[in-house]
């Protein structure tokens, strides 16, 4: 989903100004998560606190569309167990926007915002949201963005350093040859020892159990007796995983570009070569139709095939003041699979591209650094830290490099630009040493209807995914846009108009609905 950027860096001035906090280390005493407990109650659960932040807020999103709504922004922060084993333990800190419209009028209460990663800061994506959110929504709840635990801003997971993940950022993106693919498995093998390193068991606590958990705490701590929440990607996970823990306790979740409950990690990543290449695809047939012509020519996928060869050969310079860095094969590949996640990067992929082939990797690295959580100034905020903590920690699946290699050679021919790629991310949790607390089988009986968002040309959460979340929930309704890119809501008329009737009267649409593209 698209938020404005570089939100991270006004958090991270706000949060200086605000608190000691500090990342997540081994001495903070984390164990193995707990299993399911009784939710807390409100005399266990820290307050949060408050601080008025609105002025910086105001002076970021200052002349963007949206910003001349009355809205009105606090900062917080609240403690919560590192491990619930032992709820009056070591804890954590979580930050959190709250966001506010002038003149609400019957007020719901809180919704709960998560973009996704997992990784992706919810302190980011809420302000966006703010900008963007039907004003009817606004009217009606408080809009709460917070970091997850070990992410942006929560105490955050940091075991990778800028140079390792330069040199990740510039890897041959497709391995397929064996002595690739023995570099690939080398470098994963040094990310989770340096990971292993910082924290050892610690790590384990960065579960999305754990996370559910929080959500309730900060729930009460809010004054919401249920939780309404707006969960995209990644968050379709954690939305899901509160419910099937507290089911009673939801009033509204909307689940927007589902991660399917049922698959393997072998068959997720199956699926996402899959959907990619169709995705790509798409991208091809839009360039080549416009009208003034397709600035990567008649043949987009042979073009960027060509490119990635030329990459790899002599990497390209970027014309961007101060840059020395060059564009690899790995920068190209990470560009266009940033830009399918939304239709509307298209063009810029497009330009980005061309521009490369004749020598100028500026577009290129605009993409890839967005992708990969790279500032200006060569530093990294923690997405790729907290998301491999977050996804180990809730798989215990393994994979050996022997089944990773027979898994690579299908998958390259099948799936020519992304299934190299694909079959190769297997290793990652394989490696990863720490406590492991997988998600659970989530139908939460006994919850409030649950609307469940699949959008049919999803690259990063294939569509079966939703179908598959919303038959596995016992209240799950689905919800069908016809469309392009990652997520739906609120990017089209039908979508939103369900949506935003669910979120504020609790008006379910038909199981089923279909919106067109259009």
């Amino acid at each position: 989903m698209s938020v404005p950027k570089r939100l991270a860096a006004l958090a991270t001035g706000l949060l200086l100004g605000l608190t000691g906090c500090t990342s997540f280390s081994e001495t903070d005493g984390a164990a193995a998560p707990a299993a399911a407990s009784a939710t807390p109650t409100p005399e266990q659960v820290d307050a949060i606190a408050w601080t008025d932040c609105d002025s910086e807020i105001q002076q970021l999103i200052a002349g963007q569309p949206g910003a001349e709504r009355d809205l009105s922004f606090e900062c917080g922060r609240t403690d919560v167990p590192v491990t619930y084993d032992d709820p009056d333990g070591p804890t954590l800190q979580l930050f959190m926007i709250r966001v506010v419209m002038a003149g609400q009028t019957d007020r719901e209460g809180s919704l709960l915002v998560n973009p996704g990663g997992p990784g992706g800061s919810g302190v980011d994506a809420v302000v966006g949201l703010a900008l963007t959110l039907p004003v009817e929504v606004l009217q009606r709840f408080d809009l709460v963005g917070f970091d997850p635990r070990g992410v942006g801003l929560s105490s955050p997971v940091e075991c990778v350093d800028a140079e390792l993940k330069d040199r990740s950022a510039a890897s041959e993106p497709q391995p397929t040859t064996p002595e690739q693919l023995d570099d690939a498995f080398a470098l994963t093998r040094e990310v989770a020892d340096a990971c292993a390193d910082e924290y050892g068991e610690g790590l384990g606590a960065f579960s999305t159990v754990a996370t559910a958990r929080d959500m309730d705490r900060l729930r009460q701590a809010l004054g919401d007796e249920q939780l309404s929440y707006l969960g995209y990607s990644y968050g379709t996970t954690l939305g899901s995983t509160y419910a099937e823990l507290f089911p009673e306790n939801v009033r509204a979740l909307v689940l927007d570009g589902a991660v399917d409950p049922d698959a393997t990690e072998q068959e997720s990543a199956e699926g996402q070569a899959r959907a990619f290449e169709a995705a790509f695809d798409a991208f091809a047939a839009n360039c080549t139709g416009l009208l003034a012509g397709c600035p990567i020519g008649a043949d987009p996928r042979g073009f960027v095939t060509s490119l990635l060869a030329q990459a790899r050969t002599a990497p390209i310079p970027s014309s961007e003041a101060g840059e020395t860095r060059q564009a690899t094969a790995g920068h190209v590949f990470t560009a266009v699979l940033a830009a399918l996640y939304d239709t509307s990067s298209w063009p810029q992929l497009a330009q980005a591209l061309a521009s490369a082939q004749a020598g100028d990797s500026a577009g290129v690295f605009t993409l890839a650094d967005s992708y990969n959580g790279r500032f200006p100034d060569g530093t990294y905020s923690n997405i790729t830290d907290a998301n491999l903590a977050i996804n180990c920690a809730d798989t215990d699946e393994e994979y050996t490099e022997a089944q990773v290699r027979a898994l690579v050679a299908d998958w390259s021919v099948r799936y020519p630009l992304f299934g190299a790629g694909s079959a190769s991310s297997l290793y990652t949790c394989s490696v990863w040493d720490a406590p492991r607390t997988p998600l659970p089988e989530r139908d939460a009986q006994g919850s409030a209807p649950i609307v469940v968002v699949g959008t049919e040309g999803d690259p990063a959460t294939p569509y079966p995914g939703a179908v598959d979340m919303a038959e596995d929930l016992d209240a799950g309704v689905l919800l069908t846009w016809q469309g392009n890119g990652h997520t739906a809501y609120p990017k089209t008329p039908c979508v939103t108009a369900a949506v935003d009737a669910y979120l504020t009267d609790l008006t379910v649409p038909a199981d089923g609905l279909v919106c067109p593209a259009a």
